[in-house]
C-alpha cells in the first residue's frame, strides 16, 4: 500500500512510519495542515492516516478539501477526541473511519487493509483510457490508435501514473515518489530519460503529442494542445 501519514507527534509519526515500513508499504508523510493539505490533493495513496489536531488546521478540514475535489482516498483519522459527537464529526466530513489514541498497531493496519479493500471492491479499474490511448491493466497491454506499444516495466508504471492523472501537472515528486519509490531527490536526470523514452513510443508515430512538458512545473498527460 502507498499510506499517506498525516501527524504531528513526531513519536507517534515514527511508530506508524517503522510498522508500515516493515509490514512493506510505501509510506509518505507531513507534520503539518499545511503540507499534509499539499500531499493529500496533489499525490496518489492507496489509504491516508489523518490526525484531527495539527499545527495550522483542524485534520477535518483537509478531509473536507479531499472530497471536495473528488478525491476518493480511504481516510482513517486518528485522533485523542473519542467522544461520540468527535467520531460523528469524522465520519461526516468525509473519513472513513476513526480511530481513537493511544491505539494497537496491529488493528491500525487491519482497518488499513480493510478500507483498501472496501475501496477495491467497490471501483476495480482494469482498463484506462485517454484519448486514443489504451491501457489494460491485466494484460499490460498499451496501444495507441489500435497500435500495440512495448513498454518497459519502468516505462508501463510511468505511463500508467500519468495516465491516472490526465490533465493533470505531475510534479518531479510525485513522480519519484509515485513511480521510482523515492522521498528524496537523487539529484539525476532518471525522470527526464524515462520521459524521453516514452515520448519516443507514444508519441513519435502519431499526429498529435500526448506527453507535454509545462516549464517550471512538470509533465502532463492530455490531449489538448
Amino acid at each position: 500500500m502507498r499510506v499517506l501519514i498525516i501527524e504531528d507527534d513526531s513519536e507517534t509519526l515514527a511508530y506508524l512510519r517503522r510498522g508500515l515500513e516493515e509490514s512493506g508499504h510505501n509510506v509518505t508523510d507531513a507534520a503539518d495542515a499545511k503540507d499534509g493539505m499539499y500531499l493529500a490533493l496533489e499525490g496518489a495513496y492507496d489509504v491516508a492516516v489523518i490526525d484531527r489536531m495539527l499545527p495550522g488546521a483542524d485534520g477535518l478540514a483537509i478531509v473536507r478539501a479531499m472530497r471536495a475535489s473528488e478525491n476518493e482516498t480511504p481516510v482513517l483519522i486518528l485522533s485523542a477526541l473519542g467522544e461520540v459527537d468527535d467520531r460523528v464529526k469524522g465520519l461526516r466530513a468525509g473519513g472513513d473511519d476513526y480511530l481513537v489514541k493511544p491505539f494497537a498497531f496491529a488493528e491500525l493496519l487491519a482497518r488499513l487493509e480493510s478500507l483498501v479493500r472496501r475501496l477495491d471492491s467497490k471501483s476495480p479499474t482494469t482498463t484506462l483510457v485517454v484519448d486514443d490511448l489504451e491501457m489494460d491493466l491485466l494484460s499490460r497491454n498499451v496501444k495507441r490508435a489500435g497500435k500495440t506499444i512495448n513498454l518497459q516495466p519502468r516505462e508501463f508504471r510511468l505511463l500508467e501514473y500519468l495516465m491516472r492523472h490526465a490533465d493533470q501537472v505531475v510534479t518531479r515528486t510525485m513522480l519519484l515518489e509515485g513511480v521510482w519509490d523515492y522521498h528524496f531527490d537523487p539529484q539525476t536526470n532518471v525522470i527526464d530519460v524515462h520521459i524521453s523514452r516514452l515520448r519516443g513510443k507514444i508519441d513519435r508515430d502519431f499526429d498529435s503529442p500526448l506527453i507535454h512538458t509545462v516549464r517550471g512545473a512538470g509533465y502532463m498527460l492530455s490531449a489538448k494542445a
